[in-house]
């Protein structure tokens, strides 16, 4: 059932419908007062429960199960691991579509176009010259037409959404509404998404594989004959992609499928044109921006006797029904992006498609195989592979003779001394940057914090403005004009004066994306500048936009934060700045020096082309830090060896297994004290594994206040037992009425 309840329901199965009940059918059943849900059916059996009333399923929805077996025993493994309620592994494993009685309505998104009577290039003058007096309509409607080409040929322009529109124009609904208004624009909806319908392409012939390549693939395919999981160790650009397209195509003439993971919407958009060439409509694409009607259409297909021999999606596409699964692909494994954080299940689907790989049926000569991709390895999946649990194969050539990056480290700290820094930038860093953007060339810049900036302060008493339901302070959005929560969403107006002393003087502190692009079109105006952060990208076809753009050379300066550090292919970028190294070192979590290491590695990786050396300029305060050398030298075995000390001292994975239980309650004092018993009774049991309770770095989002207990556990402990001990605790815990409203949770291999 999809409710938050552990285990499953019993009903009556009426001899209407006994004959085409089956496993994996969905059926619509009663459940609590006059309420009903689609449930699935787990098992059929004939033990009449004793004891309670058996209520009667009211209707059979299928009558072929819309669930495989493997498919449930991975749900089932899901709610284990994780100690979720299988109900919550229901909700996020299947579309909404599959989930309500009705069926599913197409999602559609809002597009703009120009009305029948401005598609000319003499009426289009009409509306500009119409315009002159409304200068925020007249900046809109300027957008749209370079958005949309229509500047060029006003005839057939190409789609552009409302969102996209406003997005790139700073433009209010209301701006928009007025161009609508007045006949220049319309609007229409169109569904969002839609299958790979398109026919057949011609498709391009599998490229020949370099020497190293090669090697690599021999190797790991003599590995998936030993292994079931292999690790590709391959430096950034080193033609992994090439590897998996080869082994791809091997998996597909032997009649088996394929899942392909990748951390990020924006390198699915990237690699879906790629693979598309190669497997044309083999290819099925499964994420969260395509529509619910789409992505229910792609779990009837894989049901059904032509499924796409090939799926590429993002975390949630793990959960797709796969009748004949040969290889998963997990590309960027060291990605945090594949971990669930809310809500439950909090899965990692790296540990979920090994598991799929498992509990899949093996044919007698292949069983499925795992290969786990990256540059940067994660610290789980380089001991693993260290010790011999997963096979290993590296490949450390670039491809097409790309050499490595020349990664120069700025002290940013001493040019401060000096005041030779202009805000966020280095003479280095603005000088390379020039000269690229002279030579034709593009640079990236790189700024791990969206909005303008983190937080505005009163120059006279120090006031600093926070969110009324988080314990956070506010972010300035400087195109919205809005401070807003980046944790419950919550949106503000920016005082006009400080609400503790009265002063006007309000300065905004730090550097978001939003301010880099403001000060990077002041210092090159002749720049095309684009920016990839959440704000920019919050539609698909913004994703597309963005990538396509710099990809084609349309725009020359991308500004971002982590999504481009993920695996995205430019040919024409020579120069990369981090801008600040410092935030993602200082960062207080066991785990700050390897993914800053991982963040900074790959973001020095989209530097370099054929014939022509990159370069990154890594400005820090820190130059000396024993990361930034390790960067430096693309040196991943000497910060592993020295992580590994750490870890092993400290107890933490690989190493220990760590759990983390969080407990929420709008009394502040409650929590506390429930905190602090659910302490005393773990103590019992689990003695000095036991940590805490604390306070979170954010103790309080969306008015529920927080503590958090850490269990570290040693690798070989029963976990069984262990999830047996939590259950009781938390049981007994919630029968003392104290505890009614406390809600608790758990996090297990925390991120």
């Amino acid at each position: 059932m999809p409710v938050p309840l552990d285990g499953t329901f019993t009903y009556s199965v009426p001899q209407l419908f006994q004959e085409q009940a089956k496993f994996g059918c969905r059926v619509l059943v009663p459940f609590g007062r006059g309420k009903h849900y689609v449930g699935v059916i787990a098992r059929l059996h004939d033990n009449r429960p004793e004891g309670y009333e058996v209520k009667d399923i009211v209707q059979l929805i299928d009558t072929q199960p819309i669930l495989l077996p493997e498919q449930y025993r991975l749900w089932q493994w899901i709610a284990d691991y994780y100690m979720s309620p299988i109900g919550e592994v229901y909700k996020a494993a299947l579309p909404a579509g599959l989930k309500a009685e009705d069926g599913y309505r197409p999602k559609t998104e809002t597009y703009i176009r120009l009305t029948p009577q401005f598609r000319n290039e003499q009426s289009l003058h009409i509306a500009l010259d119409m315009l002159k007096r409304a200068q925020k309509q007249l900046d809109c409607f300027v957008e749209f037409l370079a958005l949309s080409g229509a500047d060029v040929n006003p005839e057939c322009p190409a789609e552009v959404t409302r969102e996209e529109l406003m997005n790139s124009s700073n433009a209010t609904l209301q701006t928009v509404s007025m161009l609508v208004k007045r006949g220049m624009l319309e609007t229409y909806e169109v569904e969002v998404g839609r299958l790979n319908h398109g026919g057949e392409p011609h498709p391009e012939h599998v490229k020949k594989l370099s020497e190293a390549q090669e090697t690599a693939y021999n190797q790991i395919l003599l590995s998936m004959m030993k292994k079931q999981v292999t690790l590709l160790h391959g430096v950034t650009s080193s033609g992994k992609t090439e590897i998996y397209i080869h082994l791809i195509q091997r998996e597909i003439e032997q009649h088996r499928q394929v899942l392909y993971l990748l951390p990020e919407i924006a390198l699915t958009v990237q690699m879906m044109d790629r693979l598309h060439r190669v497997f044309g409509n083999r290819l099925g694409i499964y994420h969260s921006k395509y529509s619910d009607a789409e992505r229910v259409e792609i779990w009837q297909k894989q049901l059904s006797d032509n499924p796409y021999d090939v799926i590429l999606g993002a975390r949630s596409a793990v959960f797709l029904p796969f009748q004949r699964l040969g290889l998963v692909i997990v590309d960027e494994e060291h990605e945090t992006s594949f971990k669930q954080q809310d809500p439950a299940p909090r899965y990692h689907a790296r540990s979920a498609a090994i598991m799929l790989a498992s509990l899949t049926p093996p044919s007698t000569l292949h069983p499925p195989r795992v290969l786990l991709g990256t540059a940067t390895p994660s610290m789980e999946s380089y001991h693993n592979a260290m010790t011999g649990k997963y096979g290993y194969v590296q490949l450390t050539q670039r491809h097409a003779g790309i050499e490595l990056p020349e990664i120069q480290v700025v002290d940013t700290q001493d040019l401060q001394h000096r005041k030779m820094m202009h805000g966020p930038f280095s003479p280095l860093l603005l000088a390379r940057v020039r000269e690229a953007l002279e030579r034709g060339e593009q640079a990236i810049l790189f700024q791990n914090r969206r909005g303008y900036a983190p937080m505005i302060e009163c120059k006279a008493c120090g006031w600093v403005p926070h969110c009324q339901n988080c314990d956070v302070s506010l972010t300035l959005h400087r195109q919205m004009n809005q401070l807003v929560c980046h944790y419950c969403g919550a949106v503000y107006q920016v005082p006009v004066e400080c609400p503790n002393c009265g002063d006007v003087h309000l300065q905004s502190r730090g550097y978001g994306t939003e301010k880099i692009e403001a000060d990077v079109r002041d210092i090159f105006p002749e720049a095309r500048v684009s920016r990839m952060d959440l704000d920019t990208t919050r539609t698909r076809n913004a994703y597309e936009r963005l990538i396509s753009d710099f990809a084609s050379g349309r725009t020359n300066l991308l500004i971002g934060t982590q999504m481009i550090s993920k695996g995205l292919d430019f040919d024409k970028v020579s120069v990369v700045g981090i801008l600040n190294a410092d935030t993602m070192l200082n960062y207080p979590d066991f785990r700050a020096y390897e993914h800053a290491f991982m963040m900074m590695a790959q973001v020095s990786g989209r530097a370099g082309r054929k014939g022509h050396r990159g370069l990154v300029i890594l400005q820090t305060r820190q130059p000396q830090s024993p990361v930034i050398q390790h960067v430096v030298r693309g040196d991943y075995p000497a910060l592993y060896r020295m992580l590994c000390a750490e870890r092993q001292q400290f107890r933490y994975p690989p190493y220990y297994r760590l759990i983390n239980v969080y407990l929420k309650h709008r009394s502040d004092q409650l929590v506390e004290v429930a905190a602090q018993e659910l302490g005393f009774r773990l103590r019992q049991w689990f003695g000095g594994r036991v940590l805490g309770p604390e306070k979170p770095g954010v103790s309080r989002v969306k008015s529920l206040s927080i503590r958090k207990l850490i269990l570290k556990l040693e690798n070989g402990l029963n976990m069984v037992d262990v999830r047996k001990y939590l259950t009781l605790a938390q049981q007994q815990m919630l029968q003392d009425k104290r505890y009614t409203s406390l809600q608790i949770f758990y996090d297990v291999d925390p991120l």
